[in-house]
């Protein structure tokens, strides 16, 4: 099956399901960043649109544990940056409808947050289609280590994500029903 018959499935799937819980564990994301030795760092997070997992509570309580936060925002030439944000900050729709920073100050996350449509035992991810998050990523490991999570439900697990020379595997992905490495 090619991208946009899986990503069609997967996000018609997403919409159907009755989502009681969307909602990702912060106990399991916290173990996972100590484990990789991540504190104080920027986590790059992203506001969930589309029956996407919510991270918001995620970055609520990563705030609280003195963990800035950041959100993407789309630039010229799909290029995407991250700013720093704070939920007392307003924020604006951008051209795909998705909420994002006032550009205030840039900054590079040592940490993540990557909304998936699909995704594979390999830990490789299907995402919109735009590659926003695979030129992200490309762009930023050649300057820092970047660990990636990718926050998915474990029914958009697929067989095999059809892969080409532009996607990148994620680090860990972490369902409603645990961690795949």
């Amino acid at each position: 099956m090619n991208k946009k018959k899986i990503r069609n499935k997967i996000l018609k799937l997403r919409k159907t399901k009755k989502l009681i819980n969307n909602k990702i564990n912060f106990s399991s994301l916290m173990s996972i960043l100590k484990k990789n030795n991540k504190k104080n760092f920027i986590v790059g997070g992203y506001f969930p649109v589309n029956y996407e997992i919510d991270d918001l509570e995620v970055l609520q309580k990563l705030i609280k544990n003195n963990i800035r936060i950041s959100l993407p925002v789309i630039e010229k030439n799909k290029d995407m940056n991250f700013y720093s944000w704070s939920f007392h900050e307003p924020l604006i729709l951008n051209n795909y409808g998705i909420p994002e920073p006032l550009k205030k100050k840039i900054v590079i996350p040592d940490t993540l947050l990557v909304p998936i449509v699909a995704y594979d035992k390999k830990l490789f991810r299907l995402g919109y289609g735009g590659g926003f998050y695979d030129r992200y990523i490309s762009k930023i490991q050649k300057k820092n280590k970047l660990f990636s999570v990718g926050l998915a439900f474990s029914f958009q697990k697929i067989d095999k994500v059809p892969v080409n020379k532009y996607d990148k595997r994620l680090n860990v992905i972490l369902t409603e029903k645990g961690i795949l490495k």
